[in-house]
């Protein structure tokens, strides 16, 4: 029983072992198909890399000394021309004559307010009307006060006729007649006092009410009825006289001396796509200490979309220079300041340094470094460096016309 039992033990053992001697077969058999596969795609891979290169050798780019090697540029002598010179600033918009109209006379409480903001105003209308009830009491007792004093001229004037017919009979004395005359003198000065009392309250009154004292855009309005006013009560409204409008252009020193009274320039308001044509009619005689610059006043007419206290940008006519142009892709920057690459009689790219002017639409002034006549990079010019052997094309010409005009 015992020598059964062992028996098929070792069968069985002897099975396991044979199952996993065909494991492994199986595994081996994967990775060698596995290997194949990839050796297949490596070899198509690279017959199509040799297929694309139509079998030609690479040749390395330091190894090329041909002379399809060397790069074409082109170039462009940009002489000089005559530039009106453009400064472009920033300013605010402002009233060009600015009238503060408050209360002159007496004051009082405002009845009425016959403007408003945004209002055309004639010269001498009336703004606002103040309470004049008790003023025009007292120009009435000024009145009757006249005919107080002119009651008294007459009776010292019928005085004094009565003793000039007496005197001659003796009956009244040289002293008497002086006395009379000087009674009836002293009754007509006082009528003139009245008189004189009576004007100055009725132009007091006149003051009461707020009148414009010239033509122009009511730009605001300070005051309201009830409203208790007096000379102490500051601007109750602002005039733009004759509704004229101005930018105040804030520009550095430099450039405050390059414009002259009298030139033009293009305003455009924040806000809004219209500009708008102004002039120069004056300029400041001092700079700020703090931001170096000064204000060019330029007048302008009234619109409506001139509004004071606003932003604007100002493109303004200065003088004219002579200076060669270049197109924006000519000039680089780096930190030791702009500069262009020309190219030299033999090819080679040089650096120069240069300063720029005005910028337009046109392109870039260059105020300094250039004279005109040199071969300007046009293009390209940062895969440049300096040294470096180049073929100079003139813009507009091909490779082939440049190599004719070489030859």
């Amino acid at each position: 029983m015992n020598y059964e039992t062992r028996m098929d033990l070792s069968d069985r053992g002897s099975r396991l072992v044979a199952e996993d001697d065909a494991v492994a077969d199986e595994q081996r058999a994967k990775k060698r198909r596995l290997w194949i596969v990839l050796g297949i795609l490596v070899a198509g891979a690279l017959i199509a890399a040799l297929l694309l290169s139509s079998g030609e050798e690479q040749v390395p780019f330091a190894a090329e000394e041909n002379e399809g090697s060397i790069p074409v540029v082109t170039v462009i002598a940009p002489g000089a021309s005559t530039l009106q010179g453009i400064i472009n600033a920033t300013g605010t918009l402002a009233a060009r004559r600015e009238i503060q109209v408050g209360a002159v006379g007496e004051g009082g409480r405002v009845v009425r307010v016959a403007v408003e903001a945004g209002d055309w105003v004639r010269a001498g209308q009336v703004l606002a009307v103040i309470d004049r009830s008790v003023q025009n009491q007292q120009a009435s007792a000024q009145a009757a006060q006249i005919d107080v004093a002119q009651a008294d001229a007459e009776l010292a004037q019928a005085n004094l006729d009565r003793a000039l017919q007496l005197v001659e009979r003796g009956f009244i004395s040289q002293a008497d007649i002086d006395r009379l005359t000087a009674t009836r003198d002293a009754a007509v000065a006082r009528v003139q006092v009245a008189r004189a009392q009576l004007a100055e309250r009725q132009a007091r009154n006149a003051q009461l009410n707020i009148v414009a004292p010239a033509a122009g855009l009511v730009l605001t309005r300070d005051v309201e009825a009830g409203q208790v006013v007096g000379p102490g009560s500051g601007s109750l409204f602002t005039i733009a006289r004759g509704g004229e409008m101005e930018l105040l252009a804030l520009l550095g020193e430099e450039d405050l001396g390059l414009v002259n009274v009298g030139a033009t320039g293009q305003v455009t308001p924040v806000g809004t796509d219209e500009t708008f044509t102004c002039q120069v009619w004056q300029k400041s005689p001092i700079i700020d200490e703090q931001t170096r610059q000064g204000t060019a006043r330029c007048a302008m007419s009234y619109d409506p979309a001139l509004r004071p206290g606003g932003f604007a940008s100002i493109a303004l006519g200065s003088q004219a220079v002579v200076a060669p142009r270049l197109p924006e892709s000519a000039v680089l920057s780096d930190d030791r300041g702009s500069y262009v690459y020309i190219v030299d009689d033999e090819g080679l790219v040089e650096r120069r340094d240069v300063e720029l002017g005005m910028i337009s639409d046109e392109g870039i002034a260059i105020a300094g470094g250039l004279r005109g006549n040199e071969r300007v990079v046009v293009r390209a010019g940062g895969f440049l460096t300096e040294g470096e052997q180049v073929r100079p094309v003139r813009e507009g010409e091909s490779v082939s016309d440049a190599e004719d005009s070489d030859g």
